[in-house]
């Protein structure tokens, strides 16, 4: 079962869809209950609360995206790395091993 926010956006599949929705929904709640607090205007918060919704919807998101885009790239640059470690290791292209004697080139 999955679950199509606005018809297109499956939360299940998508990173990240799901904790923005969730903190959406809670900036959403604080904001609308500060706002109605603070001015006991039930339409004006009402308001509030969906604005707020959406600014930190859209913040938790584009901040979750980044962090996932970072986390990727430094998978990336791990997997190239070892793959590189096991290439080169044991021969003379291996920047860990000490060139000594004969086989030193200071071109």
């Amino acid at each position: 079962q999955s679950f199509k926010l606005l018809g297109f956006l499956d939360v299940k599949v998508v990173p990240c869809a799901r904790e923005s929705v969730l903190y959406g929904a809670l900036g959403s709640f604080v904001v609308g209950l500060g706002h109605f607090l603070a001015t006991s205007r039930v339409r004006r918060s009402c308001d509030f609360a969906v604005g707020g919704f959406i600014c930190t919807m859209l913040g938790y998101w584009f901040y979750c995206r980044y962090n996932l885009a970072q986390h990727r790239i430094r998978q990336r640059m791990l997997k190239e790395g070892m793959r590189n470690k096991i290439l080169f290791e044991g021969s003379s292209l291996d920047p860990e091993r000490k060139q000594t004697g004969p086989e030193r080139s200071d071109s």
